[in-house]
C-alpha cells in the first residue's frame, strides 16, 4: 500500500491484487486494484470550505422532467416537486445550487439568471417556493437539460460539480446524435446520478447518460419513493469531497493496456475513455470521490519473456489536475509479471481477479438474457439467465439474485437451471436490468 497526501484533500491508498506469475512465453497480466479516500470533512469538497468566502467550492443542478406525460398519473409530478424540495432541504450550507424544468427545452426553475444560488434557509425557502409551480406539458429532449445544467455549474466557478436528473419517459423531441454531442460536451464537467421514474422510460437510454457522466443510475418504480431516493442521492454527493480525480497508467516499451473497468460497486468501462498523459501513459476518469472504497480490474499485455525474468508490466497513479495544469500524485500502486516454470504458481487464478471476472460476466449474461427474451428467443434467453443465475449464487450477488427470482422460476441455482417466467411485470425487468451492473466485493 502507499499513500501520498496533503490536508487539503481525501487521504487515498492504492493496494494491487494480482498473481504476478506466468508460464514461460505468458503475456496476460491481471490485477484488481482497490482505490480507498478517506478523511471525510477536509477542505475543497462539499464538506469543506474552500471556495470565495470560505464557502464549500461545489454546486449541485437538480433537472426534473416536466414533460407532459409526468401528469399520468398526477401524483407523478407532485412527487417530483416534493422529492426535490427534500432535496433541497438536505443541502449543505454555502452550497451552489439550481433546479432546470426538463420538457423538449430546459428552462431555469430557480435561480434564473443563469446562474446558482448558494443554499441557506432563505434560499432554500425560495427555491421550494418556485417549484410549487412547476406543471407537466411538453416533450423530452435531455441534451438541451443537460447542456444547460452544464452551462450554469461552469457560471458557478465551483471546482465539484454534480447534477441529478430524473425523468419519466425516452428522449423522443431530439435525435440521438444531438444526446451524444451534449453527453460529449458535458463529460468531464460534472457528474451525473440518473433515476427514471415509473416504467415507461429506456433504461439503454438513461443508463448510456449515467455511464457517460461518472454517475449512478436507477428505477424508482413507485413514484412516491422518489423523496427518498432523492434524499439519499443527494446526501451522497454532498459526501464528496474531490473531484477529477484520475487513474493514470504507465506502461513500459513493449506493454500495452487490454481494458481498465471499474468493478465495484458497479462494473463500468473505461476503456475508451483514456486520455493521453504523456510517453506511455494514459488517463482514465473516476470522477469525485467521498470516503468510499472502489475496485478496477486492469488488463495489460506484456512482451513475452524466458523463466526467471520478472519486470514492471504497469504503475498506477492517482492523479489530481492543478491549477498550473500539473498532475498531483495522490497514491501509487505497481503491477508485476514474474515469468516461471512452476505450473502451479502460473495457473493459480487471484481471488479478487475470479471474483470480478464473475461479476463483469453476470451484467453481461443478464443484459444478454433479457434482450433474448424481449426478442422472442426463449431458449437463449433461458440459458443466459440460467447463467447469470448461476454466476450470482456462487458470488454471494443475494440483491442480484432476489432480482433474478422474479424473472425466472430457479430449478437448481448451483447448476443455473431455469424456467422462465411467462408473466413478468415490467418494473421487475426493468430493476434487473438497471440494476445488472451492481456487484459486491469479494467475501473476507
Amino acid at each position: 500500500m502507499a499513500i501520498l497526501s496533503k490536508s487539503n484533500v481525501p487521504q487515498f491508498s492504492v493496494d494491487v491484487y494480482q498473481n504476478e506469475y506466468l508460464h514461460e512465453g505468458g503475456r496476460d497480466v491481471n490485477a484488481i486494484v482497490t482505490v480507498t479516500s478517506t478523511g471525510g470533512g477536509t477542505t475543497g469538497g462539499l464538506r469543506g470550505a474552500g471556495g470565495p468566502g470560505g464557502r464549500p467550492d461545489a454546486g449541485v443542478v437538480i433537472m426534473v422532467d416536466c414533460s407532459g406525460s409526468m401528469e399520468y398519473p398526477p401524483t407523478k409530478m407532485r412527487n417530483a416537486r416534493d422529492a426535490t424540495a427534500v432535496a433541497i432541504d438536505t443541502l449543505r450550507d454555502g452550497v451552489s445550487f439550481a433546479v432546470v424544468a426538463g420538457t423538449h427545452q430546459a428552462r431555469e426553475v430557480y435561480p434564473g439568471g443563469g446562474g446558482l444560488a448558494v443554499a441557506d434557509p432563505a434560499t432554500r425557502a425560495q427555491a421550494k417556493q418556485a417549484l410549487r409551480k412547476l406543471t407537466a406539458g411538453g416533450g423530452t429532449a435531455i441534451g438541451t437539460w443537460l447542456t444547460l445544467a452544464d452551462r450554469l455549474l461552469g457560471a458557478g466557478q465551483v471546482s465539484i460539480r454534480h447534477g441529478i436528473l430524473l425523468t419519466d419517459g425516452r428522449n423522443e423531441h431530439e435525435k440521438p446524435e444531438d444526446l451524444r454531442a451534449a453527453l460529449d460536451r458535458c463529460a468531464g464537467s460534472f457528474t451525473c446520478d440518473a433515476r427514471g421514474v415509473g416504467t415507461d422510460w429506456e433504461v439503454k437510454e438513461l443508463t448510456g447518460i449515467a455511464s457517460a457522466l461518472l454517475g449512478s443510475v436507477d428505477i424508482v418504480a413507485d413514484p412516491a419513493g422518489l423523496a427518498a431516493d432523492f434524499q439519499a442521492m443527494m446526501e451522497k454527493a454532498m459526501g464528496k469531497e474531490v473531484a477529477d480525480v484520475a487513474l493514470r497508467l504507465w506502461t513500459p516499451q513493449g506493454s500495452e493496456i487490454t481494458f481498465v473497468k471499474q468493478v465495484a460497486p458497479t462494473v463500468a468501462d473505461l476503456t475508451g475513455r483514456r486520455g493521453e498523459a504523456g510517453p506511455r501513459a494514459g488517463d482514465y476518469p473516476t470522477g469525485s470521490w467521498g470516503d468510499e472504497s472502489r475496485d478496477y480490474h486492469v488488463a495489460v499485455r506484456v512482451p513475452a519473456a524466458g523463466v526467471g525474468q520478472e519486470m514492471l508490466a504497469a504503475r498506477l497513479s492517482l492523479v489530481l489536475p492543478q491549477p498550473d495544469g500539473s498532475p498531483r500524485v495522490l497514491a501509487q500502486g505497481l503491477v508485476r509479471a514474474v515469468w516461471t516454470d512452476d505450473m502451479a504458481a502460473s495457473t493459480r487464478i487471484n481471488p479478487q481477479v475470479a471474483h470480478y471476472t464473475g461479476q463483469a460476466e453476470l451484467a453481461q449474461v443478464i443484459q444478454q438474457g433479457l434482450e433474448a427474451r424481449k426478442s422472442g428467443d426463449m431458449d437463449g434467453a433461458t440459458a443466459k439467465l440460467g447463467r447469470a443465475v448461476q454466476l450470482a449464487s456462487a458470488s454471494g450477488n443475494e440483491d442480484t439474485a432476489k432480482l433474478l427470482a422474479k424473472v425466472v422460476d430457479v430449478v437448481d441455482a448451483a447448476s443455473g437451471t431455469v424456467r422462465l417466467k411467462a408473466r413478468v411485470a415490467d418494473a421487475d425487468e426493468m430493476t434487473l436490468e438497471t440494476r445488472s451492473t451492481k456487484t459486491v466485493r469479494v467475501k473476507k
